[in-house]
């Protein structure tokens, strides 16, 4: 077997405050026994290890760097330089979340030792009946109406609430002043960082009597104090078929997603370029077929994440549901340029 092949990746998963159990209870995850307040699951892990193949045990991070540019692709490397450019999650907001907002990457650069910057997007996989989250703000406002809303425990009423369903996507780019709601199950793409600046945290204590940390000179150095020209933004049909419908979701410098739809015994052929591609199945049960002749193949499941090196080549989906693929888009990429015709405000 080749050292570029499909990469089945192990998730690993993160206790929060707001966390449940329901990554369990609807059929994404297996939890720890004893687990009661499991909030994320991360897919695309530095730390987390290859199952399968002759790099099995190895971690995500480790293949990095020992492949380098034929698993990340020329363009990720570009964007985003010799680490592994995005972090997927599955995300359950038991309860809603602290107020954030994420820096841009030159802020990022200059203030947290080199870091990447976070634009992310939500697909909402579930949503209780009233449920919403936090986009911006309701009206126009400044940093110093901001600060003195947070020192009163009063930020709420300056914030623009949206309610979300289950198929909405949401674009949060950074700066966006954002929170998740409770009651929502999501799926989050973000660019690989982990600078969050809690601007907020409705002045609740944690298990141990203790406010959290909030970090305010900074969300208010960063924050965009506009009202979101829009929340929600509109997938578009990049294809539809016998075999698949394929939508794009979302599009931007730093990611394309897509939603693939494979009907029954459906196949959907493509070749990686320039770029990894992160395949998550959303209920698809599928095999990824690939090699010389595409007779060798890794299976993907509800929940799984299989990593393809940008120089693996041919490649082909057969099977029957709903599954996502990511990248790192270039200038020239056809779905980033049909999506950008339809998301007019979002993708300024």
């Amino acid at each position: 077997m080749s050292s570029l092949y499909p990469l089945r990746l192990e998730s690993s998963l993160h206790e929060t405050i707001w966390g449940g159990q329901r990554l369990e209870l609807d059929g994404w995850k297996r939890l720890p026994e004893g687990a009661r307040t499991v909030g994320e699951s991360w897919e695309t892990e530095i730390s987390n290890r290859i199952e399968n193949g002759p790099h099995a045990g190895k971690t995500l991070g480790e293949l990095v760097t020992y492949l380098g540019a034929p698993l990340l692709g020329k363009q990720a490397i570009s964007i985003f330089g010799e680490r592994f450019p995005l972090l997927a999650k599955f995300i359950d907001a038991n309860a809603k979340l602290s107020v954030q907002v994420h820096p841009n990457d030159d802020y990022a650069a200059r203030n947290e030792h080199g870091k990447l910057g976070k634009t992310e997007f939500w697909y909402i996989l579930a949503a209780e009946p009233g449920a919403s989250i936090i986009h911006g703000f309701q009206v126009p406002s400044n940093s110093e109406q901001v600060q003195n809303a947070i020192e009163s425990v009063a930020l709420e009423s300056l914030l623009h609430e949206e309610p979300v369903q289950a198929g909405d996507v949401v674009f949060v780019p950074a700066g966006t002043v954002h929170a998740i709601g409770s009651g929502i199950l999501l799926y989050e793409l973000q660019e690989y960082s982990d600078v969050t600046y809690r601007m907020y945290d409705y002045g609740r204590r944690d298990a141990s009597g203790k406010t959290r940390e909030l970090h305010i000179e900074r969300s208010l150095d960063v924050s965009h104090y506009h009202v979101s020209p829009h929340v929600k933004v509109r997938p578009i049909v990049l294809s539809s078929q016998e075999q698949y419908e394929e939508r794009c979701l979302i599009a931007c410098q730093y990611f394309v997603t897509r939603e693939v739809n494979l009907k029954a015994r459906g196949v959907l052929q493509d070749t990686t370029t320039d770029s990894c591609v992160i395949l998550t199945s959303l209920g698809a049960s599928l095999r990824v077929a690939y090699g010389p002749d595409l007779e060798q193949g890794e299976q993907l499941e509800r929940g799984e994440t299989i990593v393809l090196p940008a120089e693996l080549g041919t490649y082909r989906l057969e099977g029957e549901g709903l599954l996502l693929r990511s990248y790192v888009p270039s200038a020239e990429d056809e779905a980033w340029r049909l999506w950008r015709q339809h998301n007019h405000e979002s993708s300024k």
